[in-house]
């Protein structure tokens, strides 16, 4: 099955660039390409992609905005937001918005391209660097959780899925948690379905937010 992307950037030169690289490789399409998020967003309803590469900073409505709006409106697409900013409320704002990847503009092409394949697999993904630059932020307190300590929709969780989300927002694989809990790949994924399913989140990325939102794991822990 082809993977559509479509991809969002100011610059012409940034988009030849990254289209290039999408065209290059196997089981990938671009099926469009937008110059700020108002465009983006026409672009999505147009050409229905799969995948959404989204630069941050844009004349009109920036990225941030426009994955927020995608999210909002029930999309399909899952955003991978690029930016040439490290910033760490750059990378938790992407992600609280409904972003299912964040990427540095300098990073490899097949690290852009492993991306875009697993966001279309329904995973999240982040580069190494950024995964450590939230932890480190979530570590020195500059970034804060949004909502408060001990969300109601945790009692909607059996102590299993909270187990289970516990190793998730640490970061573990489904592998991993399986052997940290003693139970096979198959239902650590079956559980992190049902956890996503219940508290209404999107992917791993959104329940990592959700865990340290609500208190259930500390930076560190």
């Amino acid at each position: 099955m082809t993977v559509r992307v479509l991809v969002v950037d100011d610059q012409r030169v940034v988009r030849a660039g990254f289209c290039s690289i999408i065209r290059g490789e196997p089981g990938l399409e671009v099926v469009g390409e937008a110059g700020d998020g108002v465009e983006a967003l026409r672009a999505v309803r147009e050409c229905a992609p799969d995948v959404v590469l989204m630069d941050i900073r844009m004349p009109g409505m920036d990225g941030l905005t426009a994955t927020r709006r995608l999210t909002e409106s029930g999309s399909p697409a899952r955003v991978v937001v690029l930016t040439t900013f490290r910033r760490d409320e750059y990378v938790f704002a992407a992600l609280s918005a409904g972003a299912s990847g964040f990427l540095l503009k300098d990073c490899e092409p097949e690290e852009l391209v492993g991306a875009v394949r697993t966001v279309a697999a329904g995973e999240a993904m982040l580069s190494p660097a950024v995964t450590r630059q939230l932890i480190d932020a979530f570590m020195t307190g500059s970034v804060r959780p949004a909502a408060p300590e001990g969300d109601d929709r945790l009692t909607l969780l059996s102590p299993r899925e909270i187990e289970v989300l516990r190793q998730v927002a640490r970061g573990f694989s489904n592998a991993e948690v399986g052997a940290e809990l003693g139970i096979g790949a198959a239902t650590v994924k079956s559980h992190v379905n049902g956890i996503l399913g219940k508290l209404g989140l999107r992917d791993r990325v959104q329940a990592t937010i959700f865990a340290y939102d609500a208190g259930l794991v500390r930076p560190g822990t």
